[in-house]
């Protein structure tokens, strides 16, 4: 079982940046592909970004392009998300899961950290 904590949320003024974490406790962490989640009020969850297990491939939904960016260090079981420009439409909860299986399924789910935007 692979636990997965979250932290760096808060708020930020729209244009401001943020950097999330999200550490793994196993020793297996650097065979899992990550991801980045969010959830706004009200809103289904989306997904945001993941990365290979190596790091050397990422992936973003459109509207974080050019803006965010995922990274891995698996010396820390660490994720990070690295997060510029940031706009109100960003805030939600973050959540990072890792994908055990690689068939998109991830398993394993942190409890989410808060991101607020304000405009």
């Amino acid at each position: 079982q692979e636990q997965l904590v979250e932290s760096g949320g808060g708020l930020v003024q729209a244009g401001g940046s943020l950097r999330l974490s999200c550490a793994a406790s196993g020793r297996t962490f650097s065979r899992y592909i990550m991801g980045w989640f969010r959830q706004a009020p009200g809103k289904e969850r989306e997904f945001v970004a993941h990365i290979s297990e190596s790091g050397r491939r990422t992936s973003y939904t459109d509207s974080v392009k050019g803006r965010f960016t995922i990274s891995r260090d698996n010396a820390k079981n660490t994720v990070y998300l690295q997060m510029n420009s940031l706009k109100p439409e960003d805030t939600a909860l973050y959540y990072c899961a890792a994908d055990r299986s690689k068939t998109g399924s991830y398993e394993y789910w942190g409890q989410g950290t808060q991101v607020t935007v304000s405009s």
